[in-house]
């Protein structure tokens, strides 16, 4: 290589580098954080975060988005099953981004921050070096690694030690559960769905600082939060003023009534099956083969994911894999083998230690739960009672 050569590739090199750093921002350009309220859709449901930069002078008007992921990414679903699901840093124009949620009727928040021409251009420096191809993208964890969560992990990044969050929750000891809940309505399929697939992990006490994986904690925790001695957030403002939309559901269609209906149709089905001295095998069917698909579901959740939030999940006491096992014999139309009064009696065992469980707080279960194990307890008995009574008549 010449000498010639080596002085154009070094000032290549020097240019090109000066070109990928951001464009210091003018005295005028203002940096806040944005809240969006819930949207109706279970994935809307707890909102959302993101940075908005101004500047007028430079023409900028940018959202900053930890939020994103792309639908054309292979096996996507697959992926995003398993936890391994990467989402990204997007960067659009805030009038773009506002139109979205007007179209959903949901409200969004700012809260502009008080800080110096020095500090904007740290935090715009670190966004646009987080938004390069090769760091734009993170690996998504529901409770540590979301688009809430990124907000204050962008300010400590960039504003260091002398960004304090006081704590002004000292009087709560919320779970991760309690605080997820807090979104959902109680007698709906999300929040029975949530705690279904979700372990005894989201039961611990959450720190203060752990609550601002939800957006409605980062906005209230910035509004006591402190930078050099002084409130971080100068003033906050409504840009849409939509109200909470109504995301109640009908009795008729809630999971409560469709379970006390299982739990009234079992009791018919085992009355009659008492009194004729049978056994209806369809009723056996259905609770076998939703108690060992669930079972199976939950087993994958924690052992074969990414997912730190579905470990330890002891609903698989109840909602048994092994299930599928004597739903094998009831569909080929046989009777249980000689191990069929043994497995009773363990499953109906691994029923009351689900309730102790709960009692004792190891993990909390929906309060459906408590109708299922009422279905599920009166025909294993049943059930036990019946093989045991087919075994002493064929002595």
């Amino acid at each position: 290589m010449t000498s010639k050569q080596f002085f154009f590739l070094l000032s290549f090199s020097f240019s090109a580098c000066l070109f990928s750093q951001a464009e210091p921002l003018s005295e005028k350009a203002v940096i806040s954080v944005i809240t969006c309220g819930p949207g109706t859709e279970l994935y809307s449901t707890f909102g959302h975060s993101a940075f908005r930069v101004q500047d007028s002078e430079k023409g900028i008007d940018w959202i900053y988005n930890y939020g994103t992921f792309n639908f054309n990414t292979p096996n996507f679903y697959g992926k995003f099953a398993r936890g391994k699901l990467l989402y990204s840093l997007s960067k659009q124009r805030f009038e773009n981004f506002l139109y979205a949620y007007e179209l959903e009727n949901r409200w969004v928040k700012e809260q502009l921050l008080n800080i110096s021409s020095k500090e904007k251009n740290e935090i715009f420096t670190f966004l646009e070096n987080n938004y390069k191809p090769q760091n734009r993208d993170y690996k998504y964890d529901f409770l540590m690694e979301n688009c809430s969560t990124k907000i204050p992990e962008v300010l400590q990044a960039s504003l260091g030690d002398e960004l304090v969050y006081e704590d002004y929750l000292q009087d709560k000891d919320y779970s991760f559960r309690d605080l997820i809940q807090q979104n959902l309505i109680r007698n709906s399929w999300s929040s029975f769905g949530i705690d279904l697939a979700l372990g005894a992990v989201i039961d611990r006490e959450a720190g203060y600082l752990q609550y601002m994986f939800l957006p409605n904690y980062v906005f209230s925790q910035l509004e006591h939060t402190l930078l050099s001695g002084k409130p971080i957030v100068e003033r906050d403002r409504t840009i849409l003023d939509y109200q909470l939309q109504n995301r109640g559901n009908f009795f008729t269609t809630s999971p409560l009534f469709w379970f006390g209906l299982l739990f009234l149709f079992t009791v018919t089905i085992t009355y009659i099956d008492l009194r004729n001295k049978v056994r209806s095998k369809v009723m056996d069917i259905i609770l076998f083969f939703f108690t060992g698909i669930a079972g199976c579901l939950i087993v994958f959740l924690w052992f074969f994911t990414d997912h730190t939030a579905t470990a330890i999940n002891l609903n698989v006491l109840w909602a048994f894999p092994l299930n599928l096992v004597p739903l094998y014999y009831l569909l080929r139309g046989r009777k249980l083998p000689s191990w069929g009064a043994s497995y009773l009696l363990g499953i109906l065992i691994l029923l009351a230690v689900t309730v102790f469980i709960w009692i004792s707080g190891i993990q909390l279960f929906s309060p459906i739960l408590a109708v299922i194990l009422a279905t599920l307890g009166l025909r294993y008995g049943f059930l036990l009672y019946h093989n045991q009574k087919i075994e002493t008549t064929s002595k």
